[in-house]
């Protein structure tokens, strides 16, 4: 098995479990050991189901302002673990390859793997959504029918990032490509960058 063919598996029992309950504040249990890929990779797409449904809750029109304040704050908290998590990933495929040497001719890809990974978890969740909207049975003919092509589309989608990422592995481990693992350092969570945090005090 391919490691992207191990995250699409990983990324949709996910994606299934948590819409057995389709709650944003439903227990997490992750079946995997601790700090193992598997782990990390059912985290990785749990923080994204979350985040997923609580920017479908904030957009109600009818929601209480001081609601949609908290839930945004959440929604920031839950995009700094998802960036946590996907350096930490990263992590994982530095140390894998550590003992790899590039070759003189090796380049660095314009993203990291478990940024790429990042985007499959995504599209693993569009996807499932997708296929909700396709099936609605209180939808219209035309609603179906559109959603029916943007799903084929995001399948698509899937099979080429799939190839891409397990390519840029192979490459990776071949010498031919070489990873950095850059910090996003978001300056807007941070008190002490964030003028209108550090101008507060």
């Amino acid at each position: 098995m391919t490691f992207s063919e191990q995250s699409n598996q990983i990324f949709s029992v996910c994606t299934n479990y948590y819409h057995t309950m389709d709650n944003v504040d439903a227990e997490f249990k992750n079946p995997y050991e601790f700090k193992t890929i598997e782990y990390y990779l059912f985290l990785k797409n749990w923080i994204d189901a979350v985040q997923w449904h609580l920017e479908d809750i904030i957009r109600n029109t009818a929601i209480d302002p001081q609601e949609a304040l908290l839930i945004k704050r959440r929604i920031d908290r839950s995009n700094q673990d998802r960036t946590d998590l996907v350096e930490l990933i990263d992590s994982f495929f530095l140390e894998q390859y550590s003992e790899v040497q590039p070759l003189p001719e090796a380049t660095i890809n314009t993203e990291s793997p478990a940024w790429a990974i990042d985007r499959l978890s995504i599209l693993v969740l569009k996807i499932y959504h997708m296929q909700q909207e396709a099936n609605r049975l209180d939808a219209e003919t035309t609603h179906k029918e559109q959603c029916t092509k943007k799903l084929a589309v995001l399948l698509e989608q899937q099979k080429d990032l799939s190839a891409a990422i397990d390519q840029l592995l192979n490459d990776i481990q071949a010498g031919r490509k070489y990873m950095k693992l850059y910090k996003q350092m978001k300056m807007y969570n941070d008190p002490s960058l964030n003028p209108i945090l550090y101008g507060k005090k």
